[in-house]
């Protein structure tokens, strides 16, 4: 049984989400009250995830955090076919592992942004923003490359 705990406006949990469902793996939610509760920093959630941040994902007893890792473990157990996940070449599986390090810096750069905006998080949004925006020109450019040259994906 997969339960993921879960913060419904959190763009990591999302992407775990989405792969589920692209997988059409089932699982359980488990809410977590991270705003206005701040429910991922008391105690009883540390104890789950000590760095006390969101989605965590509990398969059968195996706990696992960080979005990105999260998102390799799913496609490495439940993708037999190779579409998501790694162990198809090298060069694929580092480019994909390229692109997982870069969705960590969207989230501390606009993700950041958000939680400022949207939660009152303390921190310098604008220069949160201007790294946002750095990131997601070199994601444009990434993406408008791969389609000149019919690469049908990200990595």
């Amino acid at each position: 049984m997969i339960t993921l705990h879960d913060y419904e406006l959190s763009g990591n949990c999302y992407k775990i989400r989405l792969m589920l469902g692209f997988l059409g793996v089932g699982y359980t939610t488990r809410h977590v009250d991270f705003y206005p509760g701040l429910e991922h920093r008391s105690e009883a959630f540390r104890a789950i995830n000590p760095l006390a941040q969101l989605p965590v994902l509990d398969h059968d007893g195996f706990v696992i955090r960080d979005a990105q890792a999260i998102l390799t473990y799913l496609a490495s157990t439940f993708d037999k076919g190779g579409s998501w996940g790694f162990g198809t070449s090298p060069r694929r599986d580092g480019g994909i592992a390229q692109w997982l390090a870069f969705a960590g810096e969207l989230t501390g750069s606009i993700g950041a942004a958000r939680l400022h905006d949207a939660f009152f998080f303390e921190l310098d949004a604008d220069a949160a923003r201007l790294r946002g925006r750095e990131l997601l020109r070199i994601l444009d450019a990434h993406l408008w490359f791969q389609e000149r040259e019919a690469h049908g994906w990200l990595a």
